[in-house]
């Protein structure tokens, strides 16, 4: 599947960086011992905490292969998370007016990495810079930094379906995967939030939902509409 271990590779990333960090502190201690002796005298315990942040690190990294639903016209939910907003609202930059939301609350416990939500083509992607309100406030939808992604369905004529990722106190990095011009498969890797975060979903008004407040989803996954 497409973009499968970039999570992994952030990850390392973060763990080799940790590790660099680490050494480079043990040196300055060696160096420096005899003013160091303090931090030579604790590099196990500093050894330890750096093992403690590797495996949580891979653990929020983590990004199984979702099993993705068989069937026409289903919109599966991009986000792994809690459902807690749905409602109708003004979307102009990509689904031209108004449409129903979906909002997805992602803990740092859930993982990070998005899903395409439906088969078709990536017509839309912009970054907009902002704050970085606490994610469980659903107004930093419209305050955050965030990326608003549109697909236009090749399997429902005229659908259009916008996935908007949202940054937030911890989350202050947005990795998009895919480009405008981009074919994707329903449930293929589309982007990763670093740390907790929201994620909202625009539908057509024509779309029947399938899910219901405080339903907890699964990206790539969980069929969350169907466009009729």
């Amino acid at each position: 599947m497409m973009h499968s271990g970039r999570a992994a590779g952030a990850a390392l990333k973060l763990i080799l960086l940790a590790l660099g960090g680490l050494l480079a502190l043990l040196l300055a201690g060696w160096i420096a011992k005899n003013i160091g002796t303090g931090i030579l005298a604790i590099t196990w315990v500093l050894v330890g905490l750096w093992a403690v942040f590797a495996i949580f690190t891979f653990y929020f990294f983590r990004d199984p292969d979702p099993t993705v639903p068989i069937g026409a016209n289903l919109v599966v939910s991009p986000a792994h998370g809690k459902v807690d907003v749905l409602d109708t609202i003004n979307e102009p930059e990509f689904m031209g007016g108004e449409c129903q939301r979906i909002s997805v609350f992602l803990s740092v416990i859930d993982i990070h990495v998005q899903n395409a939500p439906v088969a078709g083509r990536v017509s839309f992607s912009k970054y907009t810079s902002g704050e970085f309100m606490s994610a469980l406030k659903t107004e930093s939808a419209a305050h955050n930094e965030n990326c608003l992604i549109g697909f236009d369905s090749i399997e429902t004529a005229g659908a259009k379906v916008g996935v908007r990722l949202i940054a937030g106190v911890l989350a202050r990095r947005i990795v998009p995967f895919v480009a405008v011009g981009d074919f994707m498969k329903r449930g293929e890797r589309i982007s990763l939030i670093q740390f907790g975060s929201r994620t909202d979903i625009y539908l057509p008004k024509s779309a029947k939902i399938k899910i219901k407040m405080g339903d907890r989803v699964v990206g790539g996954e969980t069929v969350i509409a169907v466009f009729e």
